[in-house]
């Protein structure tokens, strides 16, 4: 960042501010662990920034490039960082596990067992016990085999005939696709519904719902602990899409009474991209968790190969087809930088990071300019903070040349993920800054 705000006793002071509550943060040292980008891309190629340049040596005569500022990575809720423990260990699964142990791996190297053992690993971070999660399959997947189960589980109850099933009207497209499909395939009428307005409106036809815990556009964190207690008060199950919420704050599902949830695993989780996604089955409701892919991973008996599908016991009913084990294994490795984490310490600084970047845009003189839709109450508010811009786009692109790492979403949104365990508030002061600048030189 230039000196273009540096010198204004507001931003001076919380620059200072940053510096001061960097040195005071119990999670500080979980940044070595990832492999972060420390040079500006600009630094290794002048001409991103400006194409006009004729010679990328034009600055130093001995074609020297000097290095710039760090990078600012504030996308991590849609693809985190790189844990540093990740290379290595994928490297040896694959020249050691899969190149010298070849097929024995699946039970040398525990293969065949890694999608409850890593699912279990997860659990914590979701507020669950052991033998409820599993991981496979994409989110997209996992969506379809949790709503249609609970529509199965809902339709076998006794009562009024259950023929509805509800959507967050704001959810990411692909969950309002996949629950379109699941309705249809359940004799359902699918309504879309504000997530809000979700516990008013489930009623005794209601089978389920499903309903994002965070929105991907503007970071408002839902009511999981009411709408799923609605739910259940008129007979209807609760899915949560957690894809923002895992690894960024508490969830609670199994004091909440969730019934199913699933989520990606390349966010907050930091699984790399295509990262295995997870499910969740309440005990309670796993001998009745009705699949609609039985795979032979998910039989009871998977070596039996016998024409007739019998389920496994416990979460291993959500598996369907073999494990994708390269990417599963990264996904473990990547989970090791939550040792001796908390979840809650995790929340407390997201929403002190949060809370300093919006104080920065505030104090910045083009302000102004952009419109906070993240909401500011602590409760409604999950891990990102998202601003309305005009030319958001070409903003969020110029960020992006000047080392600002964020997202855009049409029309008008830039998206800033906040993830603690790399995240600092000099970073935040930093993005605050560049974007500020940016505003100026577009004015």
């Amino acid at each position: 960042m230039s000196e273009a705000y540096g010198p204004a006793a507001e931003f001076a002071g919380l620059a200072k501010r940053a510096a001061e509550l960097d040195l005071t943060d119990p999670l500080r040292s979980k940044r070595t662990e990832f492999v972060l980008d420390d040079t500006d891309p600009t630094a290794a190629n002048p001409t991103a920034a400006n194409p006009t340049a004729a010679n990328p040596s034009d600055a130093d005569p001995t074609g020297a490039v000097s290095p710039g500022p760090p990078v600012v990575y504030l996308d991590g809720n849609s693809l985190g960082a790189l844990p540093a423990a990740v290379p290595s260990r994928v490297a040896d699964v694959v020249a050691h596990e899969w190149g010298r142990l070849g097929i024995r791996s699946w039970t040398e190297s525990g293969w065949w067992t890694a999608p409850e053992r890593i699912g279990d690993r997860i659990a914590p971070l979701l507020g669950a016990a052991p033998g409820q999660v599993v991981v496979g399959d994409s989110t997209s997947v996992n969506v379809l085999k949790a709503v249609v189960a609970a529509v199965r589980i809902a339709q076998s109850g006794a009562g009024a005939a259950r023929d509805e099933v509800l959507v967050d009207a704001t959810t990411f497209p692909t969950d309002g696709y996949v629950a379109e499909s699941a309705a249809r395939l359940t004799g359902c009428a699918l309504r879309a519904v504000e997530p809000h307005e979700i516990a008013a409106t489930a009623g005794p036809r209601t089978a389920a719902a499903l309903v994002n815990h965070v929105d991907y556009r503007t970071g408002r964190l839902h009511d999981l602990p009411g709408t799923t207690a609605a739910l259940h008060a008129v007979g209807a199950l609760a899915v949560w899409d957690l894809c923002h919420s895992a690894g960024a704050l508490p969830v609670g599902l199994d004091v909440h009474g969730v019934d199913l949830a699933l989520g990606c695993t390349y966010k907050f989780l930091n699984g790399g991209p295509g990262a295995p996604a997870f499910l969740y089955v309440r005990r309670g409701l796993q001998p009745r968790f009705d699949s609609p892919l039985p795979g032979w991973n998910s039989h009871a008996d998977p070596f039996a190969m016998s024409a007739g599908y019998h389920p496994a016991d416990g979460a291993a009913r959500g598996r369907v087809g073999t494990p994708d084990i390269l990417s599963m294994l990264a996904l473990e490795a990547a989970l090791e930088v939550w040792d001796g984490v908390a979840i809650e310490a995790v929340r407390v600084k997201s929403l002190a990071l949060s809370d300093f970047f919006l104080e920065c845009v505030a104090a910045l003189p083009g302000g102004a300019a952009l419109t906070p839709l993240t909401p500011l109450p602590h409760a409604e508010r999950g891990s990102q903070v998202a601003l309305r811009c005009a030319d958001a786009e070409a903003v969020m692109g110029e960020l992006i040349a000047r080392g600002v790492v964020g997202d855009f979403r049409p029309p008008d949104v830039l998206r800033f993920g906040v993830t603690p365990l790399y995240t600092s508030f000099s970073d935040m002061y930093r993005a605050a800054g560049v974007l500020g600048e940016v505003l100026d030189d577009r004015r």
